[in-house]
């Protein structure tokens, strides 16, 4: 029997929409929101008048592409948070109304927990291999750098974490420093293509255990380019492939060690990468490179499922709905979730 679940992801400035039959993925909707990019970052209001403007159509659209009707739905699941108070109010108003019109449960999730659990979405036509428990999933996004283990679908610890930029943030700061526009990770990614990853070396920092600091790497890199336009006002333009590329490996290398020490630490090999950092392509290919070093057996999400999606939110919800993990209708958003 299939269980039709609708997901709506409203964490940040993409109004996503998706079905799934099971762990099956039927349709997976996202509205994205140009407006940002001429201020170099998601603005919150902006973001949250949009959201307003696209979850209609954007669920309407999910549902047809799924070929189900509303009355099929077993249960809608939302993001509750982390992200943007604003942004997420939308998706949790739109979810708690829609499930009291229709007399189905509610369910709430955590955007964190979702881009992990992304791993286990199938597709329609073929069954993918999956993580087996324990795994160690590695999420990266413009927001958070965590290594969390995940013992199954319900119990994760975070067991390494930021302690002050996120990865993703690195990036589009990095890109920001050399002019390039907003979201600059791919772009930076897209440069890095054609540039010496060893032309230039910045510090990497000394944080004990598992944690990460991106801080300092960020201070390091808007130094060196500003004391090099000092001698050169055409240092960017002359040296921006290597400078991407340089940067990047400096901030995957960073990754890459904090995730290998922590397989040490654990003994745990079955290892996964999570988030919007797990699209870019040198990640993918370290990652692949660590993983035959470290004997680990990899999983890499599909580029579809690496940023914010509603795909990920109904999978998530659909492990709930298992456990008949329901939320009432007093349920409210939040900007920072604690650590599991």
């Amino acid at each position: 029997m299939r269980t039709y679940i609708l997901g709506i992801e409203s964490s940040c400035d993409d109004t996503s929409a998706a079905v799934i039959a099971n762990c099956k993925i039927l349709a997976n909707v996202i509205a994205g929101q140009e407006v940002h990019r001429k201020f170099g970052g998601v603005v919150p209001e902006l973001a949250s008048r949009a959201h307003q403007q696209n979850i209609i159509p954007v669920v309407d659209t999910a549902l047809k592409n799924a070929g189900i009707e509303m009355n099929q739905l077993a249960a809608i699941a939302f993001t509750r948070g982390p992200g943007l108070l604003g942004s997420l109010l939308v998706g949790t108003s739109f979810a708690k109304s829609l499930s009291l019109g229709l007399g189905i449960p509610l369910i709430e999730v955590d955007h964190l927990q979702a881009h992990i659990l992304a791993h286990f979405i199938q597709n329609e036509t073929e069954n993918k291999s999956v993580p087996q428990f324990p795994f160690l999933c590695l999420t990266i996004s413009g927001g958070h750098t965590q290594i969390v283990r995940v013992e199954d679908y319900h119990i994760m610890k975070v067991i390494g974490k930021t302690i002050d930029d996120a990865a993703g943030e690195t990036f589009d700061k990095a890109a920001k420093i050399m002019g390039m526009p907003y979201p600059g990770g791919p772009v930076i990614d897209t440069f890095a293509k054609k540039g010496n990853q060893n032309r230039f070396v910045f510090p990497k920092p000394r944080i004990p255990g598992l944690d990460f600091s991106f801080s300092g790497l960020k201070t390091s890199f808007l130094y060196f380019v500003r004391d090099e336009l000092k001698q050169n006002p055409d240092f960017i333009v002359q040296n921006k492939s290597d400078l991407c590329a340089s940067i990047q490996n400096s901030i995957i290398s960073i990754l890459i060690e904090k995730l290998k020490t922590a397989s040490e630490i654990t003994g745990i090999r079955e290892i996964a990468i999570a988030g919007g950092v797990s699209a870019n392509s040198h990640m993918r290919s370290r990652i692949t490179e660590a993983g035959k070093e470290m004997g680990w057996n990899i999983f890499i999400p599909e580029i579809r499922f690496t940023t914010d999606n509603a795909a990920m939110i109904a999978i998530a919800g659909y492990f709930k709905y298992l456990r008949k993990e329901f939320s009432g209708q007093n349920v409210y958003p939040y900007a920072r979730s604690k650590d599991k």
